[in-house]
């Protein structure tokens, strides 16, 4: 009877959260860091939360368009700035409110993704600038190396050095005075990140090729930040989103026993390994962090915030001649539709402007904007974040002159449907990443990326009719003037991109699936995800490891109790939410306790890939108890002996591993290892 009321508990919870999201389906269901916001707010730095800690507390700042964390370190009314942006109105506001003294400026590293505002910030605070000696910085410093110490009120920030994302990597180990033992927090720079490790092709030149750097990290991690406590927390300058790493957790924060436990670079493995991992799939870097990096090693120069408005450009024929000009429209996708300045390409301001301007505009290049007087003035200082300049033209003034527009249709996802069932569909070009066509895509399309759009468009007659496609029509707008450049007169974009597509519930495909004609009248396909055995897993683990992916949907201190050999630590709301999850070359294994919130979350998942989702029947209270043997993986990543199974327990409760045969225990205090107090709430960054 006991089985029978929790299989309908199980069913009637399945059913209801698939039709609540079902009823949600406004909402975008393509969660990742390209479209995951549009906001205002996004281009603007703002509080994340406030950690506090015995004798000190910490302030996270997030510029979400830029995937960018900066902090204040603050103790006695003193204050240590790190990795701070160029617009450094934020710190400054923060400080004056809360009467500090700033006594430094920290850079754990030279910044490529960005112009940092280290000097912005020591003219406005008068104080000096710490970075590592390394470094070789060419601006008035105060050179730090491993061991330095940094005194801030009652706390103390310890230098270690971490090389391998750029040879001058520091991270910055924090404590309370006396106390050097107990490392409270990490300012952890682009050393390691929440699931993953900084990139280590960002630097070019003899010496450091991206082997040797990814060896350094190797060395980092496990001779260095592998030591410390597992409750110290820890706080990257970067989130999702970043190219200054790759598939990055949305966690704002986590903790060194989380990362050891789940980050996939920090498990164990010999160091070819993890310099194959490192290198793994890693595209070009876009060619100005090379300038930026280069600007941040020299020293910026300062900004007038306050310049007035530039004279505009001239309106005149020679501004569509993108040889000689490249003009950028910062409207919305409908308007640059309605009609724009021949041969411009549309990078929108509610989007990852200055990273999307980065990659495309060449540092040389004759940057021209065009839009409203607003999108001009907002764009001119944001593109101080990357350290480019650019021309004006207010998009008013040239249809006033009488020159010609390009106009551009926005064709819906019905429409295109429709014309895919008639089977009279336009050649659709998918301009998102390899990986992300892979994993989830509108039927038989062309994956052209956007940053080689231009060059690999040769491959296809400009007569022909083309649909640009992405997540959410932020990067096939900007596709169209790239078309339009090649010579395409027949260029148009899907309005609202894939998640106009899945909201509207037309099929979708993986990468075993091609597009095929179906029913007249859209319907969704609904299916539930496939049950596995305890037995048939413990096959799978024996038999076929490496064949498939495995997570586990559990707390993470309770993972860190006990889990499955080879199993992944993810959170319920992460799993769902990440693209990332909907593509692999094998299926994708859910567990949790009792089969319960995997069902449902394996449920959701199968209606958005054709990718294999498999749940672990009953969880993993039916695991130890159908399991004779077992292997258990302690929170270091070491594998506990085959024993008996965990004891049983009452019913609402986690099932623990028998005191005799447990793993070995995380360190004191784990149970609650969370950076201060309170837990913030996920932050979404930024972008199309």
């Amino acid at each position: 009877m006991k089985k029978v009321l929790s299989l309908l508990l199980v069913l009637v919870l399945f059913l209801f959260f698939f039709f609540y999201s079902a009823d949600s389906y406004a909402e975008p269901k393509i969660k990742d860091s390209e479209s995951a916001s549009h906001s205002d707010e996004a281009a603007s730095y703002a509080v994340v939360d406030t950690y506090e800690f015995p004798g000190f507390k910490i302030v996270q700042f997030d510029l979400a368009v830029l995937s960018h964390y900066s902090y204040i370190l603050t103790s006695s009314s003193q204050a240590l700035i790190v990795d701070p942006g160029r617009d450094i109105d934020a710190y400054v506001e923060y400080v004056k409110k809360e009467k500090l003294s700033v006594k430094g400026i920290y850079l754990t590293h030279s910044h490529a993704d960005f112009v940092a505002g280290h000097l912005e910030a020591a003219k406005e605070f008068g104080c000096p600038v710490y970075i590592n000696q390394a470094a070789g910085a060419g601006y008035k410093h105060e050179p730090v190396k491993e061991g330095s110490e940094i005194s801030i009120g009652e706390a103390v920030v310890k230098v270690i050095e971490t090389p391998g994302h750029t040879p001058d990597g520091t991270c910055g180990l924090v404590y309370s005075r006396g106390a050097a033992e107990a490392v409270k927090a990490i300012f952890s720079g682009d050393t390691l990140f929440i699931g993953g490790v900084g990139r280590p092709d960002l630097v070019g030149g003899a010496g450091y090729a991206s082997s040797k750097l990814a060896s350094m990290m190797y060395d980092s991690w496990w001779n260095k930040l592998s030591k410390l406590n597992d409750d110290a927390a820890v706080f990257p300058a970067h989130g999702a989103g970043s190219l200054c790493g790759t598939k990055l957790g949305d966690d704002p924060s986590s903790t060194i026993g989380k990362e050891r436990a789940s980050n996939p670079y920090l498990q164990p493995m010999s160091r070819a390994d993890f310099i194959t991992k490192d290198l793994e799939g890693l595209g070009d870097p876009p060619k100005y962090f090379f300038y930026n990096a280069k600007m941040n090693k020299e020293g910026p120069e300062f900004v007038d915030w306050k310049a007035p408005f530039p004279q505009e450009v001239k309106a005149e024929e020679a501004l569509a001649d993108f040889s000689k000009n490249y003009v950028v429209d910062l409207r919305s996708a409908e308007e640059y539709a309605q009609g724009h300045i021949p041969n411009s390409i549309n990078i929108g301001l509610r989007g990852r402007f200055e990273t999307w301007t980065g990659i495309m505009v060449p540092v040389e290049a004759n940057l021209v904007l065009a839009g409203s007087r607003a999108e001009l003035e907002e764009a001119l200082k944001r593109l101080h974040r990357i350290g480019y300049k650019a021309g004006v033209m207010i998009y008013d003034s040239w249809k006033k002159s009488g020159l010609s527009e390009n106009k551009n249709i926005m064709i819906t996802a019905a429409e295109l449907y429709s014309k895919m069932t008639k089977g009279e569909a336009p050649i659709i070009i998918d301009v998102r990443l390899p990986n992300e066509w892979m994993g989830l895509r509108i039927g038989n399309v062309v994956n052209l990326p956007i940053n080689t759009l231009y060059e690999s468009s040769v491959s296809i007659d400009t007569n022909e009719a083309v649909v640009a496609v992405c997540n959410s029509a932020f990067r096939s707008s900007l596709a169209v003037g790239l078309l339009e450049r090649r010579g395409f007169s027949k260029a148009a974009s899907m309005k609202g991109g894939s998640e106009a597509w899945i909201e509207a519930g037309y099929p979708v495909y993986g990468n075993q699936n091609a597009y095929s004609q179906a029913a007249p009248e859209p319907r969704k396909n609904v299916k539930i995800a496939d049950r596995i055995s305890a037995a048939e897993l413990k096959r799978l683990l024996m038999d076929l490891p490496g064949t498939f992916d495995l997570v586990d949907i559990r707390p993470a201190e309770h993972f860190n109790d006990y889990s499955i050999q080879g199993s992944k630590n993810v959170d319920f709301s992460i799993l769902i939410n990440d693209q990332s999850f909907l593509t692999g070359a094998g299926p994708l294994i859910i567990v949790d306790r009792d089969g319960s919130l995997a069902m449902m979350a394996g449920g959701i998942l199968s209606q958005k890939t054709e990718r294999r989702i498999k749940v672990l029947y009953g969880g993993l209270d039916a695991y130890w108890n159908e399991s004779a043997t077992h292997s258990a993986t302690a929170p270091g990543g070491g594998t506990g002996s085959q024993t008996a199974k965990p004891a049983s327990e009452p019913s609402g409760t986690t099932i623990q591993p028998a005191p005799s045969t447990a793993p070995a225990p995380s360190a004191p205090g784990n149970e609650n290892s969370r950076p201060g107090s309170p837990k913030p709430a996920k932050k979404k960054s930024a972008g199309c």
